[in-house]
């Protein structure tokens, strides 16, 4: 099968791209250098030149603050992107797999969030890939919409300074011998080669629609680091943060844990917890990382 990853040098796209290849796949990579989502012609040109079966959507404007304060540029990326894809691979007979977010959510329902239920954005990010899911699905039939959250991988997530969460504890701990972390937003932490691999076995299939894809099980910020610490035996002293410490400059659901009903009543869910799959992304960090570099 011929695989367009549009963002395919970013933190998903990286992997998205690897799995592919990984299952004999002919995988096309596009940067931002390559394709504007944005623009219509662009996309179309594009496409039409690599004529993919499957074209996966990866690239988004996800700096909350930056939507914020640019809401047009949100929704030109988010949600026009999406709606070009979708009609560009309608046209030339392609399915399109697009990523979207758990911050379509407000967070207070307190359980895990099912495909079914209502979806209130709180900000501008989540009001953008909001719409960019109704574009898809209005534009084309041959669609899979996957919503994640709080993702991380090998490679550097440019809108947050290249470091992805699990880095950026592990570095704070060298730097400062303490760090102190919120406790009060709850996530799933989903590893990106996980998630990739969710990909692949989705993308075989004919079950389109929309899917939350994420690990399995919750824990706040504040968990999440003291896994991270316990599994890497770093010394470090790990304390809860006030909420007055790192005031939200924007609102954001303080709950946004998903539920993966969907994959699972299809039999199709690959997903582990969420202490195995960060288990096993540092296992494969310190595999890779030269000797002086592990933490």
């Amino acid at each position: 099968m011929r695989v367009a990853v549009i963002g395919g040098n970013g933190q998903l796209g990286t992997d998205a791209a690897e799995a592919f290849s990984r299952e004999g796949h002919e995988v096309f990579r596009l940067a931002h250098s390559d394709i504007e989502v944005s623009d219509l012609g662009s996309v179309r040109g594009c496409l039409d030149r690599a004529q993919p079966q499957l074209v996966i959507n990866t690239s988004a404007m996800h700096h909350v603050e930056n939507c914020e304060k640019d809401p047009g540029a949100a929704f030109a990326v988010n949600a026009l992107g999406p709606r070009n894809l979708a009609l560009a691979a309608r046209d030339t007979g392609a399915t399109l797999m697009h990523v979207s977010t758990d911050y379509v959510f407000d967070g207070l329902k307190r359980t895990p969030y099912l495909e079914d239920d209502l979806a209130l954005p709180l900000n501008v990010y989540g009001c953008s890939k909001l719409a960019g899911e109704h574009f898809v699905r209005s534009a084309t039939e041959k669609h899979f919409i996957l919503r994640t959250s709080a993702i991380y991988g090998k490679s550097p997530c440019r809108a947050k300074g290249g470091l992805n969460f699990v880095e950026l504890m592990l570095k704070l701990a060298r730097e400062r011998g303490e760090v102190r972390v919120v406790d009060s937003e709850f996530v799933s932490p989903t590893s990106t080669v996980e998630l990739a691999r969710q990909m692949v076995g989705l993308s075989v299939t004919e079950h389109y629609g929309l899917y939350h894809a994420t690990a399995e099980g919750s824990c706040s910020w504040f968990e999440f680091a003291r896994e991270i610490f316990s599994m890497t035996d770093t010394p470090v002293s790990l304390k809860v943060a006030s909420s007055s410490e790192f005031p939200a400059k924007v609102p954001r659901p303080q709950y946004s844990v998903l539920e993966n009903h969907r994959l699972k009543s299809h039999g199709l869910n690959i997903f582990d917890s969420w202490q195995n799959a960060l288990r096993n992304y540092l296992g494969s960090r310190v595999a890779k990382a030269p000797a002086h570099a592990i933490a």
